[in-house]
């Protein structure tokens, strides 16, 4: 019986080499997939930064669209926010390179 469980766990060491080889290596590479992983967080690209801007411009103009309206209509609040949110679009234009 003794021998049995020896030749069992013999035959298992090739076995448990390779998890060992793959732990390993998945230990070893934690660190830089980490570092990797922080980075593209930390950074925006171009593209992503332009996506956002164009997202923001269109919430922009939705509003100043709704505002105006209002304004129309004899708000005037309405119109002071209208004025301001013109201004955003403004500041966020010249800020995009429009």
């Amino acid at each position: 019986m003794r021998y049995r469980k020896s030749c069992l766990a013999l035959a298992a060491l090739p076995l448990l080499g390779g998890c060992i080889v793959k732990t390993a290596v998945d230990v070893a590479t934690v660190p830089v997939k980490v570092v990797g992983k922080g980075v593209d967080m930390a950074t925006t690209s171009q593209s992503e930064a332009d996506e956002k801007r164009d997202q923001e411009r269109a919430k922009l103009d939705r509003e100043y669209r709704k505002r105006d309206r209002q304004c129309r209509e004899g708000n005037r609040s309405a119109c002071e926010k209208r004025d301001a949110i013109a201004r955003r679009i403004e500041s966020l234009d010249s800020a995009g390179g429009r």
